[in-house]
């Protein structure tokens, strides 16, 4: 199968095989400088603050994201401001709610950029946090990073980021934006399989954590960074996904670091738009502030959900479904992993043939 979906993605030879192995114990001192060193690697990646941290939370992104909510906020102190422009901005608003913390939320139209006047209506408010999904998976959004950071500078707001789908995609400078907590996730650029989710923590973070009680055990961050002082965790972690996580971070260092591997998601991203746009194919893509991560395209007449199932069982190629609303009329194209450019021409040619058999017909 020729995978196109944005998590999991297509993963690199030495990543996969590592895969293939028995899963080692880890209470060893060299599982330890595996963790010490993966930390490193991704504090350097995400050109982290001096003195922040890193730990490897075995969940999902969203796990990653609750834990943030419960261990770095503290519902009779902060007030928090969420972007809701899509389905995983709805997550954080969810994960505020469920945990009492006071927020309210910047409501975009599905597809919309976040502008100024979006964040001016709440300048000089009672907010103390910023929770935004930097990448809006669901809608193929880029959020403008340099136009959060001037408002949470400006504003003294805790600044957390979720860069699940956007980091090493799209340009990301933790120390320069002023974020405070990037959440990341194995399966997405990182290309490795999901069940880590790797979290950055600025020293800012890292005095709230100290502050804040943890209401849980198991997504206890003051537990899980205690540990990763020597290389461990406070609970059997997914080792096998951390030994490739490690592997991958090594590679992206030796290929030239973020700036690299962000320049080849954007050579792949432009190459299929260029593609599409010349085919002549009734699709239209959402190009209104575009992550590199993920094209966005809405269909022209015909079933979304016709032409995602006739690709996987005719092509042998999966597409990203959209759900809800969406799902007859929108998909979406993943640019992340381990994709040549020769994999848009397969794709492109695959959705003529499919155009000429009929499938985007009404």
């Amino acid at each position: 199968m020729l995978n196109f979906a944005v998590g999991p993605v297509p993963q690199n030879n030495n990543v996969s095989a590592i895969g293939g192995r028995d899963v080692p114990y880890f209470r060893t001192p060299e599982f330890s400088r595996i963790m010490l060193e993966s930390e490193r690697l991704i504090l350097e990646l995400a050109f982290a603050p001096k003195d922040s941290r890193a730990i490897f939370s075995t969940s999902s992104g969203t796990g990653a994201m609750e834990a943030v909510v419960m261990g770095t906020l503290d519902p009779r102190r902060d007030k928090a401001l969420v972007v809701d422009g899509g389905s995983f901005g709805r997550r954080f608003r969810e994960l505020l709610a469920l945990h009492g913390i006071p927020h309210d939320a910047i409501e975009l139209e599905h597809g919309a950029p976040l502008r100024v006047e979006d964040l001016d209506a709440y300048s000089g408010g009672d907010h103390t946090a910023f929770l935004v999904n930097l990448g809006e998976t669901s809608q193929g959004v880029l959020y403008d990073a340099n136009l959060i950071a001037d408002f949470c500078k400006r504003e003294d707001l805790f600044l957390v980021v979720d860069g699940i789908s956007s980091f090493l995609a799209d340009p990301f400078d933790m120390g320069e934006m002023g974020a405070d907590v990037l959440i990341t996730d194995a399966q997405k650029a990182l290309a490795c399989p999901p069940g880590v989710a790797p979290i950055v923590l600025s020293p800012r973070a890292l005095e709230r954590v100290r502050r804040v009680v943890q209401p849980c055990s198991y997504f206890n961050l003051g537990l899980m960074l205690e540990n990763q002082l020597r290389g461990q965790t406070p609970f059997t972690p997914a080792v096998g996904i951390i030994l490739q996580i490690h592997e991958r971070l090594r590679q992206l260092q030796e290929a030239g670091g973020a700036a690299a591997e962000v320049a080849l998601r954007a050579s792949v991203a432009e190459d299929f738009r260029r593609r599409v746009s010349e085919s002549g194919l009734p699709l239209e893509m959402r190009l209104t502030s575009p992550s590199n991560a993920v094209t966005f395209l809405k269909t022209i007449g015909f079933s979304a959900r016709r032409l995602v199932d006739d690709m996987k069982e005719t092509y042998g190629i999966w597409l990203c479904p959209n759900g809800g609303e969406g799902a007859e009329t929108s998909f979406r194209v993943g640019h992340i992993g381990e994709h040549p450019l020769s994999d848009n021409a397969l794709l492109v040619a695959a959705l003529l043939d499919a155009q000429r058999r009929g499938i985007m017909r009404p």
